[in-house]
């Protein structure tokens, strides 16, 4: 490629609408321009990573035995109303109506469809297992899409989904999407952890999502330092500590007029944070179904944990209390409140860190006052415990191999066993070998494409712009040419390189736009490109090219061999 004849539109200052690394430098580098809230256009710069991406997923799925298909954009609403997520899955899913008044989604994922094409196509066991996949466009209507292609409306998505005739051929597929994603994040060059994950709203009974590492990423990450364990924060299992201590305090109240939080208490009292205890007052159901007031206990320093909660018995669709709920039945205003003597009988759940503490603080409920050296099963019952808490740095790992470290990650591939939620719900059956019709058990697995393109950048980048991994770079080299004088040396040296290079299967790219050396290298930094050889009329007197790798220091003047070597032509 020449790039006076390719389309490179760079801009020198920071776009006011960017707020992380990589939309910044995507729209700097002019890889993107923006069409409306969450729409974006690839440039032809952009688009050559884009398609480098697509390329190596696409290479590792058919190497995994996955089969490509092409599915609809447009879905009818009849196939969700099959699996009832028509109103389910909310506001993201964006509605339309044809000239006929007849109800289409513009898809957001593609379970409905492809169970739809699976009951049509497959009807016997012998034609399973089977795994079909497609790269395709998808939207989902974000309240407030931002970060560019980091959190759009329209996005690039591989999703891939299997079916299969029992769990043990559906945890074989399982793993081997597994090794497929992780060989495609290593082939791409970005460093990844594959953690547990919460199904969440497409459902299942396993999952593990795939994060590109990155202290901008939206995801805290559990992770193990004495083993392969990793989990997502939502998900990670906070172990119990150990045995309780005995009881040596009587319970006492204490004038705390101003104090709400457990910081402002603990630093009151002079006590650690440790001995405190937050009180979270929900509303949650009874095994009736009739509302019960729920008090979640988490020590102090610990935050508490939404999902973990919502797994509790009547807790699936709990809410915060209001106020006058919680005056009703504790007695007091928030940041007062406890489980010692309410006004009404509640459910106490305490996390597993609160069950096994003794001389306790807690508020009083009674507006400025807490009650310290609290002991249960002496100045209230012993409470129902359950893990609702997020795991901290330094927490024992689930699997008991070392500690738990944490860090930050973007999701950008997710892996599911689905079970035969679908193909129950939509009638997709097939025959088994003794002729019997059951419905396929079904995974999916998605990648988000688009969203590896920024992943990456937000991992690879510096002051001067991207820092491209070589398989993800629009180009891996570029030829720059310094020649003011238009010697024709020059030129044909530049040229015959550039054909040197592409013979040898090196993508390179000559930027013969005649621009001054700075501007040109200013370029070349910010669009990422790996090898940067300079041909100029000096070099070419001394039969020599100046070389720099994206991420050196310095420079240096190599011969057409050294040069080769470095490139690994």
């Amino acid at each position: 490629m020449r790039l006076s004849q390719f389309h490179l539109h760079t801009e020198k200052e920071t776009p006011a609408e960017a707020e992380i690394v990589s939309h910044k430098l995507m729209l700097k580098a002019g890889m993107l321009r923006k069409l409306a809230a969450g729409l974006y256009t690839w440039s032809p710069l952009g688009l050559r990573v884009l398609r480098k991406v697509e390329a190596v997923v696409r290479d590792e799925m058919n190497r995994a035995g996955a089969i490509e298909v092409l599915m609809p954009t447009i879905q009818p609403r009849e196939l969700w109303e099959e699996t009832g997520r028509w109103e389910k899955f909310g506001g993201q899913l964006l509605k339309i109506a044809d000239r006929k008044e007849a109800e289409y989604c513009y898809a957001p994922t593609a379970e409905e469809v492809i169970t739809d094409f699976a009951r049509q196509e497959l009807s016997s066991y012998k034609q399973l297992p089977v795994n079909f996949y497609q790269i395709q466009t998808k939207f989902r209507d974000e309240i407030r899409p931002r970060f560019g292609v980091m959190r759009s409306r329209e996005f690039l998505m591989k999703d891939a989904y299997s079916f299969h005739l029992d769990d043990a051929s559906l945890q074989a597929e399982y793993r081997n999407m597994y090794d497929t994603y992780s060989r495609i994040f290593t082939r791409l060059g970005l460093k990844f952890r594959a953690v547990f994950a919460d199904t969440g709203a497409i459902g299942g009974s396993a999952s593990h999502e795939f994060h590109v590492l990155a202290d901008s990423g939206e995801d805290a990450i559990a992770f193990s330092d004495g083993s392969d364990y990793a989990a997502n924060v939502e998900l990670a299992e906070a172990l119990a500590p150990g045995a309780r201590g005995p009881a040596s305090a009587s319970m006492r109240k204490v004038d705390t007029p101003t104090q709400k939080t457990c910081e402002d208490v603990a630093a009151l009292m002079g006590i650690p944070l440790t001995d405190t205890v937050k009180s979270v007052a929900l509303m949650g159901e009874d095994g009736e179904g009739a509302p019960q007031f729920v008090l979640a206990l988490v020590r102090g320093d610990h935050i508490v944990n939404e999902i973990k909660l919502a797994k509790l018995a009547g807790l699936a669709d709990y809410r915060l209390a209001t106020e006058d709920e919680i005056r009703a039945h504790l007695g007091a205003s928030p940041g007062f409140l406890g489980p010692v003597n309410p006004l009404k009988t509640i459910r106490v759940v305490a996390d597993r860190s609160v069950a096994a503490m003794a001389d306790f603080v807690v508020g009083a409920n009674e507006d400025g006052f807490h009650l310290a050296g609290v002991n249960f099963g002496r100045d209230l019952p012993e409470p129902e415990t359950a893990d609702i808490r997020n795991v901290v740095e330094g927490d024992v790992s689930p699997d008991g191999q070392g500690k738990l470290g944490l860090a930050r990650g973007i999701e950008v591939g997710h892996v599911f066993a689905l079970g035969n939620r679908y193909s129950e719900a939509m009638g997709c059956t097939v025959l088994d070998a003794q002729g019997k019709p059951v419905n396929p058990l079904m995974g999916c697995y998605g990648i988000g494409v688009s969203r590896i393109v920024a992943a990456a950048i937000e991992q690879n980048n510096d002051e001067a712009g991207i820092r491209w991994p070589e398989a993800m770079a629009p180009w891996q080299v570029a030829i720059c040419i310094i020649n003011p004088k238009n010697n024709a040396d020059v030129a044909a040296a530049a040229d015959a390189l550039y054909r040197d290079l592409q013979a040898a299967g090196i993508d390179a790219v000559l930027d013969d736009r005649g621009l001054r050396p700075g501007a040109m290298f200013a370029d070349m930094e910010l669009i990422g490109i790996p090898h940067r050889v300079v041909v100029s009329e000096r070099g070419v007197a001394a039969g020599t090219f100046e070389y720099r790798r994206r991420d050196a220091g310095e420079s240096e003047n190599l011969d057409r061999s050294g040069l080769k070597e470095r490139i690994g032509a």
